[in-house]
Parts: structure tokens; C-alpha cells; sequence
């Protein structure tokens, strides 16, 4: 299993727009490509960054069903966030390998 992280860090002033964005509309439309069994929606609390940080975490099966993401589906969803939110926000991932 493997745990792909989507960190978000957005303008205060757009954070409440986007949050509401993520759970409506976003993150459901993502979970509909059947790459990914569940997700997690996480608000960083210690962050070092200006505006808010956010953690979305999505739990892939296998590393089959996380390229299938890559390959299909992930450059869409990351414009659609950069072009809904322009320059207020920017994000970066991380691919986590459950051990334990």
C-alpha cells in the first residue's frame, strides 16, 4: 500500500473557499477515478509557511493504480487547483510507502 500526499499551502483569505471546494467537488471527483481506496483531509497546525497548510492523503493498493493516477489524472487536477486558486496557493507531492 502506498500513501500519496498532496500538500497545499493557500492564502488565508482563500482558504475557506478551497476547503469547501476540496470536500464538495474536488477530492470526490478524484476518489471517482478509482486510483485510490481512501483518503485523508489534514490541516498542518505547525507549519512554518505563511497562509494555511494542508495535508491530503490518498492510500493507493499498489503502485499499478498510483501511476495509473500519474499517467491519466494527475496534471488535470493539479491545473484545475492552480486555475481556480491563481497565485494563491502552491502545492508539491510526496509517495510514502507503508512498513510497519
Amino acid at each position: 500500500m502506498l500513501l500519496f500526499n498532496v500538500t497545499v499551502i493557500i492564502e488565508e483569505a482563500s482558504a475557506t473557499d478551497w476547503l469547501q471546494w476540496m470536500k464538495e467537488s474536488h477530492i470526490p471527483q478524484l476518489m471517482d477515478k478509482e486510483c485510490f481506496v481512501s483518503y485523508r483531509l489534514l490541516k498542518i497546525v505547525n507549519s512554518p509557511n505563511e497562509g494555511l497548510s494542508y495535508s491530503i492523503q490518498f492510500i493507493a493498493e499498489d503502485e499499478t493504480r498510483h501511476q495509473t493516477f500519474l499517467d491519466l489524472h494527475e496534471q488535470l487536477f493539479i491545473a484545475e487547483m492552480y486555475n481556480r486558486y491563481p497565485n494563491k496557493l502552491v502545492t508539491f507531492t510526496t509517495l510514502m510507502e507503508f512498513v510497519g
